[in-house]
């Protein structure tokens, strides 16, 4: 049995759609110039695609014994895990706005995000989770990087590939749902 028979087609639509959403918010960061800003608009404009057809296989699905049985253990871990998550960004933003860094938010919130996809991991039953994370991790340090050392903004380099990232993933749950039987 792979580890993709886990996830049931229900939870991969929610995935895509959740995932898809913030693929859209993250490509939307980044102020660019042309022709970037047009890859970007058309990249968000995928990402809401994804969301979409995230949205109908939820609708479309059946719940399963396993979507109606929910384990309150992990839903509770879950949502403790993205509550932390929000309240680390909103504080960790504010902190940085506060002392005038706000030029660096977008970096914080890209390795929150990132941070936070390895606990999700036991609770999601989906190790590709743990890649997502560290890439996403890898993303935060090459836009802090990139906003010290050269003159291309965090911004740039975390929407977008924060957004590429979340956007891979979301089609890959979608594919991986898709070859389910």
């Amino acid at each position: 049995m792979s580890r993709l028979e886990f996830q049931s087609r229900r939870q991969a639509g929610l995935a895509a759609l959740y995932l898809g959403v913030f693929a859209t918010i993250w490509f939307s960061v980044p102020a660019a110039e042309q022709p970037l800003r047009a890859v970007l608009v058309v990249a968000s404009g995928a990402a809401l695609v994804t969301a979409v057809v995230g949205a109908v296989v939820v609708a479309r699905s059946r719940a399963t014994a396993a979507d109606v049985a929910r384990d309150r253990a992990a839903d509770r871990r879950y949502l403790l895990i993205v509550l932390a998550e929000f309240a680390a960004a909103g504080l960790g933003a504010v902190l940085l706005a506060l002392v005038g860094w706000s030029e660096f938010i977008p970096v914080l919130i890209c390795a929150v995000v990132g941070l936070h996809f390895f606990p999700l991991v036991p609770v999601l039953r989906d190790p590709v989770l743990w890649l997502l994370g560290a890439a996403m991790c890898v993303v935060a340090l090459a836009g802090l990087v990139s906003a010290l050392a050269t003159a291309v903004s965090a911004g740039l380099v975390v929407g977008t590939g924060a957004g590429l990232l979340l956007l891979a993933y979301a089609v890959l749950v979608l594919l991986r749902a898709a070859r389910q039987p």
